[in-house]
């Protein structure tokens, strides 16, 4: 499982992420036939087609390979299904650590861990120490230049859309993005944060939207609540 081929952009791509799109892909082809299933590792359909698609599944059979790769368990499975641009369902599953966050829209979030399910709500920074995810394998000057700019901040490294995850069940305030994420990287996740009263918005605070004709998500953050950057600051 842990075979490791490279993607023509460099990105590491296993046997587990192969594996794991075929069964997910089967099942939701099972269930919902007539809608279109869209998958980091699946043939890609064109935007012409995609723009006309009212609702479809979109999929990161395993988000955070690096971490699968690294045999940390921070890694995850990502299921959303998509209606007019916004995630309206998100499940994100770290099969390692056994637990499960998932929501849907106007139901609230939630997560299952150890057969116990509970409802989450992110935390909206109010004073005190500020905690701020950042990703454990991809750092960059952008983000350092910003972490330097919050003084006194608590600094919780994770991989995968788990990051974002630790925002909606309100273990940390603030998760700055500053690098490449492709749209099968946040969806799901975003359908939780947001059920769970927090944001995902690009820097100038318009929501991320999904589908669009370029699936590369603008840089963005993940707030507990409404606050934009220089509110937080």
């Amino acid at each position: 499982m842990f075979e490791t081929s490279y993607k023509e952009e460099g990105s590491p791509l296993t046997l587990a992420d192969r594996r794991s799109n075929e069964v997910i892909a089967k099942g939701l082809s099972s269930i919902t036939p007539h809608l279109p299933v869209l998958s980091e590792e699946s043939r890609q359909e064109g935007y012409a087609r995609r723009r006309d698609w009212g609702r479809f599944w979109m999929v990161d059979p395993l988000d955070g390979t690096k971490e699968f790769i690294k045999r940390n368990g921070e890694f995850t499975v990502n299921i959303a299904l998509i209606e007019g641009g916004r995630a309206i369902l998100g499940v994100v599953f770290a099969p390692v650590l056994g637990v499960c966050y998932l929501a849907a829209k106007g139901e609230g979030a939630f997560r299952v861990k150890n057969g116990f399910e509970e409802r989450i709500y992110a935390r909206p920074y109010s004073g005190g120490p500020l905690r701020v995810v950042a990703s454990r394998s991809h750092r960059g000057p952008e983000l350092e230049a910003f972490l330097g700019r919050l003084s006194g901040a608590e600094l919780v490294n994770m991989g995968s859309s788990l990051k974002l995850c630790l925002v909606a069940e309100g273990a940390a305030h603030l998760y700055p993005r500053f690098g490449p994420t492709m749209e099968w990287d946040t969806a799901a996740a975003q359908c939780v944060v947001e059920e769970a009263g927090g944001s995902v918005t690009d820097m100038k605070g318009q929501r991320l939207l999904y589908n669009k004709e370029d699936l590369l998500n603008p840089y963005f953050i993940v707030s507990g609540g409404n606050q934009g950057i220089e509110q937080i600051l």
